[in-house]
């Protein structure tokens, strides 16, 4: 039998009130709070938070507190990932991001979604994961919906709400979110 931390992480419906899952957001908890008042970003507390926070990260990860999280250790990266200010990340399944991706302030990217029956919804919730892929930059106050994938090299304006996937190159805005054209690269080798 699947534990509830199993469930969630495969995307089906938990118990969000497991007393494992509930250990670990607080532990999660602890670790945002040494994040989000060290004194210095680039020093070596803040990367060996990252590290504890955001396991499947490399060294190049960079984030300006405050930042939230749910657990962290669903959340993977490339190189050179980059979260401006005050950015969730609501992290109860798998949010891959590419390399070279950055994010501007606000941005909120949720895997965690809920039952539309009322019932079923006081008790448990369920997540689906999101993919960014390389390259890509996400404007400031941006949402991300669960289970939505976003292409390499695409640009995400600022205030978007990304409900769809997303093709690789494309110029996306709105509220939904819509692409309004596709991006040529200047270099053709990229």
């Amino acid at each position: 039998m699947k534990t509830e931390k199993q469930k969630m992480i495969d995307g089906e419906y938990y118990l969000a009130s497991d007393e494992t899952l509930a250990a670990e957001r607080r532990a999660c908890k602890t670790l945002l709070k040494q994040l989000n008042t060290t004194g210095y970003v680039f020093g070596d507390e803040t990367k060996q938070i990252l590290r504890k926070l955001i396991p499947n990260a490399p060294a190049s990860l960079y984030i300006e507190p405050p930042f939230h999280c749910d657990y962290g250790y669903n959340i993977s990266c490339g190189e050179n990932v980059y979260f401006n200010v005050n950015c969730v990340v609501l992290d109860v399944t798998y949010v891959k991001i590419g390399s070279n991706v950055f994010c501007g302030p606000g941005v909120q990217i949720y895997t965690a979604t809920h039952p539309l029956d009322a019932v079923l919804r006081r008790s448990h919730e369920n997540g689906k994961p999101v993919t960014i892929g390389h390259d890509c930059w996400i404007g400031g106050g941006a949402i991300i919906c669960p289970g939505v994938t976003i292409g390499s090299r695409c640009v995400i304006g600022a205030g978007a709400v990304v409900t769809k996937d997303i093709p690789d190159d494309s110029l996306v805005v709105g509220n939904p979110a819509r692409v309004i054209r596709q991006i040529e690269p200047l270099d053709k080798n990229v």
